[in-house]
């Protein structure tokens, strides 16, 4: 089973790659920091301090500016972030969540809440840089 979410955002596809993987950029529209550059391999540590909060991801692929593969920490689902340049300079990213069990009892449940927080972080990411807007990341509440 598997949660697709898809934007357009108005900006080149090395833009939306550095956002992620720029440490110094991430905390515009997702969490607070990551603890290093996002790099194949590399085990990162996402910090979300106005909730306390911490998870890691170990990074299974990275192409620049063109794909993204992660696998939460402690996790089975693997995230991947396809970044796809259009003629005119904007980019179309996905995000596909993989490893949702057809059996699970809270799946309905889990996959409206996978859903919600990725339109929420794209429509987060589109605000920073179409627009420069940094503070829209801590305002969901569940």
């Amino acid at each position: 089973m598997n949660n697709l979410t898809k934007f357009r955002i108005a900006r080149p596809a090395h833009e939306l790659f550095e956002a992620f993987a720029d440490p110094a950029k991430i905390g515009n529209f997702w969490f607070s920091s990551s603890s290093e550059r996002w790099e194949k391999g590399k085990s990162v540590t996402l910090i979300y301090k106005e909730y306390n909060a911490e998870v890691g991801i170990t990074l299974l692929e990275v192409e620049a500016d063109k794909r993204i593969v992660f696998q939460w920490a402690g996790e089975e689902n693997i995230v991947t972030i396809t970044l796809e340049e259009q003629p005119d300079e904007s980019t179309i990213i996905a995000i596909n969540e993989e490893g949702f069990q057809e059996n699970d009892p809270e799946l309905l449940g889990k996959i409206v809440d996978n859903k919600e927080g990725w339109v929420f972080v794209l429509s987060c990411l589109k605000g920073y840089l179409e627009f420069g807007v940094t503070a829209l990341r801590t305002g969901i509440v569940k």
